[in-house]
């Protein structure tokens, strides 16, 4: 194809090769970026066709002209307007701002590369003029668990499980056989989601590297052939791309042992934070048995011999699939509203994921230092130390206190 063919091309015929590129897995299909970028792309193509913006806004296409916007409509004052529509009074934050126009830049450079358009109008000072400064902050990313929330929080999912355990191994032996399964699998699902705390609060591993990911089929969630208890070691799939191993701390070790002695999984390829998702469950288990043979009516009479599908799944070895990213929020909210916890942020009424990780990083540069938390989280240096620049500053602080002090005196 010509340069002159690429520039009548329309726009969106050029999204799925774009995102292919930028995707991760095979065929370019998985990963968090793509499902982003390809977000913004259909935003942006919406907006040059005229369906996006104010009532007066007609698109980039000639009102005269009756045809999709194509590369041939393409200049900087395109992306200037585009960066003021984003900059309008969407109620969007200046650093959310900046980001959906780095995913529209992204495309414009690849465009170039690509042989589609000449020049990398979107990076013109003309055409980024109209963008809000960026305050330096990830949208989403600052909440950090602290000490007194972290020990609130632990604290009561230790005692839910207690109470579940109790209430699960004190039954009388002439209890009734569905009455057992349902405390089992109270205790289960208890002695999972304290586990997932306890690993979230102590490892700072990111939860992307701990649980699914829809998007990224890589990300399949830790088993448990990933985990040695002996070594205090965990292998999971690192945002670098690679597998690597991540601590586990003394405080991760015993909710976990005691969680896998609970559960006893049937083989090491079982995750450890499987989902409790009945209707998940209850496809797996009808699709597992089909496929061994099992005539509809045989599945349905053994299904009615479990209170879940969930246990039912364990005794036939039918490995369910990890939660998910989403999942783990989820089960984040429910706890943190039980627990009564408090929690002041502008962006979160819970704990969530992230602010495990972020808390510990607080713990281990002002323990340790910048070199020995950047190797913990997984982190360069350079980004660890302007993540939690406050430290400094608050410490630097406190030597200008004393030095003053010191004149005084």
């Amino acid at each position: 194809m010509t340069p002159r063919e690429r520039a009548d091309q329309s726009l969106t015929n050029s999204f799925e090769r774009y995102l292919q590129d930028k995707g991760k897995g095979r065929g370019g299909d998985g990963g968090n970026y793509r499902r982003n970028a390809a977000r913004e792309l259909e935003r942006f193509a919406e907006w040059v066709a005229g369906d996006r913006g104010d009532d007066d806004w007609t698109g980039i296409v000639p009102d005269d002209v009756d045809r999709e916007p194509t590369f041939d409509d393409l200049d900087e004052r395109v992306f200037r307007e585009y960066a003021r529509h984003l900059g309008g009074d969407r109620g969007l934050k200046q650093n959310t701002v900046q980001t959906y126009y780095r995913y529209i830049s992204a495309w414009c450079g690849w465009c170039v590369n690509e042989g589609y358009l000449e020049a990398h109008y979107a990076q013109r000072a003309s055409a980024m003029a109209p963008l809000p400064e960026d305050d330096g902050r990830k949208p989403g990313d600052q909440q950090a668990w602290t000490s007194e929330q972290r020990h609130t929080l632990t604290q009561y999912v230790d005692e839910r499980v207690r109470d579940a355990v109790e209430a699960y191994t004190t039954l009388p032996e002439d209890t009734d056989p569905l009455d057992k399964q349902r405390a089992r699998y109270a205790a289960l699902k208890a002695a999972r989601d304290r586990a997932l705390v306890f690993v979230l609060a102590y490892t700072a591993v990111r939860v992307g590297e701990l649980l699914r990911d829809p998007n990224d089929p890589r990300r399949r969630g830790v088993r448990w052939e990933d985990i040695s208890l002996e070594d205090g070691s965990m292998d999971v799939y690192r945002k670098k791309q690679q597998w690597d191993a991540a601590s586990l701390p003394d405080p991760v070790i015993s909710p976990l042992r005691s969680y896998r002695k609970l559960m006893d999984p049937p083989t090491e390829r079982w995750p450890v934070f499987p989902t409790f998702d009945q209707r998940t469950l209850a496809t797996l288990v009808q699709e597992e048995l089909a496929d061994r043979g099992e005539h509809p009516d045989a599945i349905e009479e053994q299904r009615g011999k479990y209170v879940r599908d969930f246990l039912l799944a364990l005794n036939e070895d039918i490995r369910p699939p990890s939660i998910t990213t989403d999942g783990a929020r989820s089960i984040l909210q429910r706890l943190s509203e039980a627990a009564e916890i408090d929690i002041d942020h502008p962006k979160h009424d819970y704990l969530a994921p992230h602010g495990g990780r972020r808390g510990m990083g607080e713990v281990l540069v002002r323990a340790f230092g910048y070199t020995v938390a950047a190797r913990y989280l997984d982190n360069s240096e350079e980004m660890v130390r302007e993540r939690y620049s406050h430290i400094e500053a608050g410490e630097l602080g406190d030597v200008a206190t004393e030095a003053l002090e010191e004149i005084d005196r």
